[in-house]
């Protein structure tokens, strides 16, 4: 295939990760080996797009989660120059990074001057905790988005999306969702053609949008409450889409009264009845989407969204795509 030439920067974009004990190899190595292949793109002699920095307080060997040490630079090292973009990898050691305030304090500063600033997976929970994701849309692993709203209630934590951008802010979910926020940050600075040319010369054969689920919503809501009363509720739920799903249906089923049910609701499974309902219609709709070939409005009607419309406004809130430019990305006919 020929090499697709974009233009370049004429100075390297320096993209920073920050180095904490007990951080994922995957979480630093799968964004870092994105930009660098963007940067192999440039021929020789041309301007080079980035510059990786792999830095720690003191620099030096960093043991990740694995203990396979990852050598960095003193944050010293970077000098006064501002980062074009800082990424946060998640890991292990992320909730001690969390809470670690100089490390935090360096971090705010880092953010405040850098023209992006990103995470994977756990590595959000850090950006939460220096106060640079309050009042904004963010994700996580799935596993972890219910601790992450109720750590950080200023944060509007969306679990659905593989990644999410407010404004400057760019957070992504669990392990190789942080290839595909990459990519869209080249795709951003370098065009499409380049993105599509490094995901291909890394074997990544679909370039997801961060509109695509990062999981089953009915096995995440059955895996968050598999030791609770509602396991059996929630599989019912799943095989009754079209059935009057409201709250006080649900709660007459479980033999609870309306508001005890939706407080025990939450509080055992960290959604409303409403949103788990909604997600495991959007799920149902989403594999009737990606493997047949029904009508939008049908599949509504059998999901129990009621009409085309209502499916069309859940799925631009979760999925932020409707459910034909879904079909158009993640049907049968374009796989």
């Amino acid at each position: 295939m020929k090499d697709i030439m974009p233009s370049f920067p004429a100075k390297p974009r320096s993209v920073v990760l920050p180095l904490y004990p007990g951080v994922m190899l995957l979480d630093v190595a799968g964004p870092a080996e994105v930009f660098a292949a963007a940067a192999r793109l440039a021929g020789q002699g041309a301007p080079v797009p980035y510059r990786l920095h792999l830095v720690s307080p003191q620099g030096g060997a960093v043991a990740t989660e694995l203990g396979v040490g990852l050598d960095s630079m003193p944050w010293a090292s970077l000098g006064e120059a501002p980062a074009d973009t800082l990424l946060v990898p998640g890991g292990e050691g992320a909730l001690a990074a969390a809470e670690d305030a100089a490390f935090l304090d360096w971090l705010r500063s880092m953010a405040g001057a850098a023209r992006r600033v990103a995470s994977v997976c756990l590595g959000s929970f850090i950006l939460a905790a220096a106060g640079l994701l309050e009042g904004r849309a963010a994700t996580t692993h799935w596993r972890h988005c219910a601790a992450l709203q109720r750590r950080h209630p200023g944060v509007m934590v969306r679990p659905e999306p593989i990644f999410v951008r407010d404004g400057r802010f760019w957070t992504s979910a669990g392990v190789t969702a942080g290839i595909d926020m990459a990519l869209a940050l080249v795709e951003e600075d370098l065009g499409h053609a380049a993105a599509l040319e490094v995901a291909q010369r890394l074997v990544v054969f679909l370039k997801r949008p961060g509109g695509q689920a990062q999981f089953s919503a009915a096995l995440a809501a059955q895996a968050s409450s598999r030791d609770s009363d509602f396991a059996g509720l929630l599989g019912w739920m799943a095989a009754n889409l079209s059935a009057d799903l409201r709250v006080e249906v649900l709660a007459e089923r479980a033999g609870m009264a309306p508001r005890s049910f939706a407080r025990a609701f939450v509080a055992q499974t960290g959604e409303t009845p409403a949103h788990a309902v909604e997600g495991l219609r959007v799920e149902a709709a989403r594999h009737l989407l990606e493997t047949g070939e029904l009508a939008v409005a049908e599949i509504a009607r059998r999901c129990g969204f009621g009409d085309d419309e209502r499916m069309r406004r859940a799925f631009l809130r979760r999925l932020e795509a409707s459910p034909a430019e879904y079909r158009a990305r993640f049907g049968r006919a374009v796989a």
